[in-house]
């Protein structure tokens, strides 16, 4: 069994938290680093006693010394950081996992340069669900091509910073591609007022922010007469996390390339 030493990113987040919990189950994976911010009051502490039992790895925000010794690293911090981080590994040829959401059309580009010299896994959800979920969605568009109406609606805790979701926005670029149209051009997000007639060729996206929901997306096609839902709720962050260790297996022999969750779970 070949053992793959991982790197996480932001260990001390809620995210972060549970991705450590995941690696230290799997027996084919070894934590080799855990990183944080500089400043956070975590630097230096064992990460294990994040998740209650102490590993032996301390917390570090020098992420040149640290992915030294790392095969692949696991980011789901925000845009600024795994930019930050992305250029690190890239210098260090360590491959990424990257979840992170929020990322401008700029931002990706970079993510693709990387992708020549290093092999990234970039995914706005990682779960095993929503990835099915996209392809469903590809087959739904390809029949309900005419005649309904397209509504993504997602719900998120209190404390995400970014909307629509990077998932909602997936599933709304994977629809809108297949009925051959710009996302850019079509989509709605937001109405007030008197906005007039729906416009059919649009895609709306509405955004619900509340408590600690982990993750709720439903493609809606309303048609005359009838309506056809498909939804995916998460009702844990190990879903996430269970699907990136399934991405870094995936990276094991990769040497380079850009890839997502389409690619991993062999949907494509």
């Amino acid at each position: 069994m070949i053992t793959q030493k991982i790197a996480i990113a932001g260990c001390s987040g809620r995210m972060g938290r549970i991705l450590l919990e995941a690696v230290a189950q799997a027996p084919d994976l070894q934590l080799a680093a855990a990183l944080e911010r500089t400043g956070s009051p975590y630097l230096n502490k064992d990460a294990g006693e994040l998740i209650g039992a102490g590993c032996g790895i301390s917390i570090t925000s020098d992420y040149a010394t640290a992915l030294k010794n790392c095969d692949q690293l696991i980011d789901f911090t925000r845009p600024e950081g795994t930019l930050a981080h992305l250029a690190v590994c890239r210098e260090a040829g360590v491959k990424m996992i990257i979840g992170t959401t929020g990322f401008s059309a700029s931002e990706k580009a970079q993510l693709k340069a990387a992708s020549q010299d290093i092999a990234i896994v970039f995914a706005p959800n990682m779960s095993v669900g929503v990835n099915v979920t996209f392809k469903l969605l590809e087959i739904a568009a390809k029949v309900l091509n005419e005649g309904y109406d397209i509504e993504i609606i997602e719900a998120h805790h209190r404390h995400k910073v970014d909307a629509p979701s990077g998932t909602a926005l997936r599933m709304g670029e994977v629809i809108a591609e297949t009925l051959e149209k710009d996302l850019n051009k079509v989509a709605i997000y937001g109405r007030e007022g008197t906005t007039g007639e729906r416009n059919p060729e649009t895609i709306g996206f509405s955004t619900i922010r509340g408590g600690d929901i982990v993750g709720d997306h439903t493609a809606l096609f309303a048609g005359i007469g009838e309506r056809i839902e498909i939804s995916h709720k998460a009702s844990s962050r190990m879903t996430f996390a269970m699907g990136a260790l399934r991405a870094v297996r995936f990276l094991a022999d990769k040497p380079n390339g850009l890839f997502d969750m389409q690619d991993v779970l062999k949907l494509r």
